[in-house]
């Protein structure tokens, strides 16, 4: 498998304050990996590095590339939604589209318009006059008809309501996202993406605190809902995170088998939200 980015002791510092601190990680080719941490933890100045936007210290390559000093080769392979991702209140959709199509070169019209023709955009509408939904919708619209490599989205579906988000994520995974392209996915709402993740990056104070595969995650970490008369054997074995609700312990587990946890109470796989808390409130990875 080809990796995508690969990053090697990459540092960025502002001032006295490091936001990367010698993070290493690689991005295979295919992949659907999520970047997930607290607020001010790194996620940004680490998309801005992968995207060229800043300078940092330490190797870095995206698609084999410098992204800094080739970014505008790199930008002919690599899209971007951001929350932060505007349009010209004043434009048209259509003059959008033409916009794109005579600015990338792999820019693919005819697969933009198949997907507006299942919304309620009209072609002649003004950004101004779109809901911000439609405003999402006209983004990945343009963003999927590039024929791109990667993908890098930064909290793209912040302000959609649930159903927005939810058909936002099912487009993307059904109708771009092959074993040619890899997605890099930041967000705070993990409970709706971790069906559609392959990887896990977890990222704080500048590091990274766990690189996983969802396979290596299932295989590794187990959550039990532990009777009360088995707190004192399960705190024997050392939990990684525990927090208590519905009468019921829970405490998530790594690399404890399934055997000896079963008979403490009920064992499942901990979702992705758990195994964040459990992680960044000081559990080992």
């Amino acid at each position: 498998m080809n990796n995508v980015i690969e990053a090697r002791g990459l540092t960025k510092s502002f001032g006295k304050s490091r936001a990367l601190d010698g993070v290493g990680f690689t991005v295979g080719e295919g992949r659907i990996v999520g970047l997930i941490g607290p607020n001010g933890a790194g996620k940004t100045t680490a998309l801005k590095a992968i995207l060229g936007l800043t300078r940092y210290e330490g190797d870095l390559k995206v698609l084999g590339l410098d992204p800094y000093s080739e970014r505008h080769k790199l930008m002919q392979d690599v899209c971007f939604i951001a929350d932060v991702a505007v349009l010209p209140r004043w434009i048209k959709v259509s003059q959008a589209i033409d916009f794109v199509a005579g600015t990338h070169p792999r820019f693919r019209r005819d697969v933009c318009e198949q997907f507006l023709e299942r919304t309620q955009i009209k072609r002649s509408s003004r950004v101004k006059e779109l809901s911000k939904g439609m405003i999402t919708q006209l983004h990945l619209a343009l963003v999927m008809a590039i024929d791109a490599k990667l993908l890098v989205l930064d909290e793209p579906t912040l302000g959609l309501d649930i159903l927005m988000r939810k058909k936002f994520y099912d487009t993307l995974l059904n109708e771009y996202f092959d074993e040619q392209r890899t997605i890099l996915v930041t967000t705070h709402q993990v409970e709706e993406i971790e069906h559609i993740l392959t990887d896990l990056l977890f990222i704080n104070n500048g590091h990274i605190v766990l690189d996983a595969s969802m396979d290596a995650v299932q295989e590794e970490y187990r959550q039990v809902a532990v009777r009360p008369d088995q707190l004192e054997a399960a705190r024997r074995l050392n939990p990684i995170g525990e927090r208590a609700g519905l009468g019921r312990t829970h405490m998530l587990f790594k690399g404890v088998a399934r055997d000896a946890l079963e008979p403490l109470g009920e064992v499942g796989v901990p979702s992705v939200a758990d195994l964040f808390v459990a992680v960044m409130e000081g559990g080992r990875s």
